[in-house]
């Protein structure tokens, strides 16, 4: 079993930005992916942006493209979260994920939630004009 926890959410302004980090501690193995999801108020688990173990595939909704990207660092067993030019729509509760099941890393496969096993407790991002 992996613990994962999500870091770095808070309130910023329309145009801002904020860095989100989830630490896993527990065994992770070699093919470990991880992934970034959001739900806001009265909606449905949102994918954001998932990447392989080794950090070389990154995938992300047409959504957060050119505005966030995601990054691990594996000597520190974190994924990242970078946020820039936020939008209201961005304010929602940001999870993150990880999982070990497939050999293959697949960024359709790892931008649906029901391919994760491991998940946080989840970080509130508020983006406000």
């Amino acid at each position: 079993q992996v613990q994962l926890v999500e870091s770095g959410g808070g309130s910023v302004q329309t145009g801002g930005s904020l860095r989100l980090s989830c630490a896993a501690s527990g065994r992770t193995s070699s093919n470990y992916a991880m992934g970034w999801f959001r739900q806001a108020p009265g909606k449905e688990r949102e994918f954001v942006a998932t990447i392989s173990w080794s950090g070389v595939y990154t995938y992300a909704a047409d959504a957060v493209k050119g505005r966030f990207t995601i990054s691990r660092d594996n000597a520190k067993n974190t994924m990242y979260l970078q946020m820039n030019s936020l939008k209201a729509e961005d304010t929602a509760v940001y999870y993150c994920a990880g999982d070990s099941s497939s050999p293959i890393w697949s960024g359709i496969y790892y931008s649906s939630h029901t391919s994760y096993s491991d998940w946080g407790q989840g970080t509130q991002v508020t983006v406000s004009s």
